[in-house]
């Protein structure tokens, strides 16, 4: 029988800032101020949004926030969730087992049918008090998926989706909060220098505009490894470099459904090619720009230029 996933978290000190309190955006803060108002309640919460971009924090946040703050916070990974484990968790609890806390549901598409019945049998009917909540446990669950497509799918019950989302709480991605990405970065460099017992890196004002323009597929979560690397690296530089590379390579770089005349697309690949060269040698340089002209066998003056163009071509990029 497959066993059910269940941990009882104990909320890290070091992600105090990680989504709430200190935040540029305003998108952030109009988060902030949506669960400044809903923490205090027992309404059931779906967190929505991409990987990485911090569900699985912001639920133990609301948590601390919440009149259950001083009860456990038990985190149950769907995706490793049969309906007999979910059945006898929340027999468990009926029979009082345990305190009543939150239930976070991390990845709440992920349940089968039959654990989505057994859920929505387990929750309160909607005549009932949502301060009482069901065996007084409060419900968060997240999702990267968009449960609204996987409801017409066929895949997710709309009598559970309704129960479980009487608020949802979309999170920005990175790429919708660029003003937190520095405040982000000095974290991550203070908390990895720290941890791992290595001198803090310092990044110039070119690396934190990189940092702001790249698209952060993997958001938080990749962020904070990059700069991890940086850490243990000792030279951002590099690393950076290779994060340039990776966005020239980048699918989303390239335009399909509309011919192009063969010196034009000949032109463009011979662009490409170029850049990608430079940005390889100035990485395996240690951005030593004089030793990656002499091995580019170009002029010193002419790779000065040919690095302007490909901050001119990158800025136009992100304008689009």
């Amino acid at each position: 029988m497959q066993m059910a996933s269940l941990t009882r978290v104990t909320p890290r000190s070091d992600d105090s800032r990680f989504l709430l309190g200190q935040t540029n955006s305003p998108a952030m803060q109009a988060l902030e101020r949506m669960v400044a108002k809903l923490a205090p309640t027992n309404i059931p919460l779906l967190l929505t949004g991409e990987s990485g971009t911090g569900k699985e924090i912001l639920a133990q946040q609301i948590h601390q926030l919440s009149l259950k703050g001083r009860q456990p916070l038990v985190k149950v990974i769907c995706a490793f969730l049969s309906a007999e484990s979910l059945s006898a968790h929340f027999n468990e609890r009926s029979n009082g087992d345990g305190q009543a806390g939150t239930l976070f549901l991390k990845e709440i598409s992920e349940l089968d049918h039959s654990s989505q019945r057994n859920l929505l049998h387990s929750l309160p009917s909607s005549d009932m008090s949502i301060t009482e909540g069901f065996n007084g446990q409060r419900l968060i669950s997240s999702t990267t998926r968009n449960l609204e497509e996987e409801v017409r799918a066929g895949r997710f019950r709309a009598d559970l989706y309704y129960q479980i989302s009487a608020v949802s709480l979309p999170i920005p991605s990175l790429r919708q909060r660029k003003e937190d990405i520095p405040a982000f970065a000095e974290l991550f460099l203070v908390k990895y220098s720290t941890l791992l017992g290595r001198p803090r890196p310092h990044l110039d004002a070119q690396d934190f505009a990189f940092l702001q323009g790249f698209p952060w597929p993997g958001n938080i979560r990749e962020l904070e490894n990059m700069l991890r690397q940086i850490v243990v690296l000792n030279d951002s530089k590099a690393v950076l470099s290779q994060l340039a590379v990776q966005m020239n390579e980048s699918p989303s770089t390239v335009t399909f459904g509309k011919a192009s005349p063969l010196k034009t697309a000949a032109r463009a690949a011979s662009h490409r090619t170029e850049r990608q060269l430079i940005l390889e040698t100035l990485a395996r340089t240690r951005w030593n720009r004089k030793r990656a002209a002499q091995e580019l066998q170009i002029s010193y003056k002419s790779l000065l230029y040919k690095l302007k163009q490909i901050r001119t071509d990158t800025e136009e990029q992100e304008k689009v």
